[in-house]
């Protein structure tokens, strides 16, 4: 019975939690316990799969606390402050040119220079000040970078998108839907024009209105007073960046990249060796938490997986569908929200969905590319309202540097409302007419 599935009780313990305000980490560990116990699995053996999950991806976990180290020592040489000058001045105190530049740039960081959220806790914390002194809504902000960050990877076959475009591709062939990945996109960037037109909207409508915030000691820098002058210092932490980048594209390692361009830093003397372990723990406070959410959630779903709830909720609501295509496009809708949000990666969910969603929308009479285009929303729908993606807490990361900055009110419901609304109509609407 779908009220007593494991995922959908989970998930909505989760979010109950994190709108009490409970903290992330815990609410993950009290909804895997709970998804275990509704699935009748023991605690002991819940805790094990936890634990478990917890060890399957230790790298994206050592990114981010890597790339928060090296964030703090770019910060640290001032050259972050050179380029919040820099931005102040083109935007010219336009606070809505601020918000749409900074989706604009966020929007290159999945496919021409694909770092993902690693530009956000170098670029944003320095810019806080100008925020304030424009008196910029976070939120909107947040719709702009949580834009940016998923936009391009749904819509453009270019570096991220690439990665995702061929693994909906091989998983729909797998499953007796045949269609080459170069060909993805001619389906799915209609999500990509409605996600655009939501954050427009609520950027618009929504968090137009000036919000004060207070200047908050060490990011109350005064930009009219920075030197704006390339010293040695700022240099080495520009190419520590770009050697960083570089081992990422090559080598595929983001942690040996970071790791390189810590060396550059404290080797070249553009950061005092004798401030290392003060500039690294600002690093780890920075990174840290999103490090332990993201293995904290790799935890979770193992639970949300082993529990069988996934499947018995797809199951379960086949049953709902009968021959609509209507029905079907919206529950399949909500039954890919509701495992988005409690696992928070779209690249993870495709799999997970296109073993039934394929033949369904073929029993159904969806095309081929009403059947792309459905899976594609329905693994990307709830990440940006999840509290444990990248995609949330990446943001937040940058926008609560000086802790004014809610992750579930100021980050998530206001992306989730510019960024999975629009999605969830277009994708109910859109596979009628394809």
């Amino acid at each position: 019975m779908v009220l007593t599935n494991p995922v959908l009780i989970a998930v909505v313990v989760l979010l109950i939690l994190c709108f009490l305000r409970v903290n992330v980490l815990l609410a993950l560990f009290v909804s895997a316990v709970t998804a275990g116990l509704v699935a009748g699995m023991d605690v002991s053996t819940t805790m094990t799969t936890f634990i478990t999950g917890i060890g399957e991806d230790p790298e994206t976990a050592l990114s981010y606390v890597m790339l928060g180290g090296l964030a703090a020592t770019i910060s640290y040489t001032g050259v972050s402050d050179i380029l919040a000058v820099k931005i102040a001045k083109l935007v010219n105190g336009k606070s809505l040119v601020f918000v749409f530049f900074l989706g604009f740039i966020s929007c290159f960081s999945q496919n021409l220079i694909p770092v993902h959220i690693a530009f956000i806790p170098i670029l944003i914390p320095p810019l806080l000040i100008v925020m304030n002194k424009m008196k910029i809504d976070r939120r909107a902000v947040a719709c702009a970078l949580a834009f940016g960050l998923r936009a391009p990877y749904v819509a453009i076959p270019a570096g991220f998108g690439l990665i995702y475009h061929g693994i909906i591709s091989n998983n729909m062939s797998k499953n007796g839907m045949e269609i080459d990945k170069m060909d993805v996109w001619r389906y799915t960037w209609p999500l990509g024009v409605a996600m655009l037109v939501g954050f427009v909207l609520v950027v618009l409508f929504l968090y137009r209105k000036p919000r004060e915030y207070k200047n908050v000691e060490g990011f109350a820098v005064d930009l009219d007073t920075v030197d704006t002058t390339m010293t040695f210092k700022h240099w080495a932490a520009v190419i520590a960046a770009v050697v960083t980048l570089v081992i990422q594209l090559v080598w595929g390692s983001l942690p040996l990249g970071a790791l390189v361009g810590l060396a550059i830093m404290f080797l070249t003397k553009a950061v005092k060796w004798a401030d290392m372990d003060k500039i690294i723990d600002e690093g780890v406070q920075l990174m840290g938490f999103i490090a332990f959410v993201m293995l904290a959630s790799n935890g979770f779903s193992a639970v949300l997986r082993d529990s069988g709830g996934v499947d018995q909720l797809i199951q379960s609501s086949l049953g709902f569908i009968g021959g609509s295509k209507l029905l079907g496009a919206f529950v399949m809708m909500l039954v890919g929200m509701f495992i988005v949000m409690g696992t928070g990666t779209s690249f993870g969910t495709v799999p997970v969905l296109a073993v039934l969603y394929v033949p369904l929308c073929a029993q159904l009479g969806f095309s081929v590319g009403a059947t792309t285009l459905l899976i594609a929303a329905a693994a990307t729908i709830g990440d940006t309202g999840s509290p444990v993606s990248d995609t949330t807490l990446g943001p937040t990361a940058g926008l609560n540097a000086d802790g004014q900055h809610d992750h579930i009110w100021d980050t998530c419901v206001p992306t989730f409302i510019a960024s999975d609304i629009p999605i969830f109509i277009l994708a109910i609407v859109a596979p009628l007419l394809m």
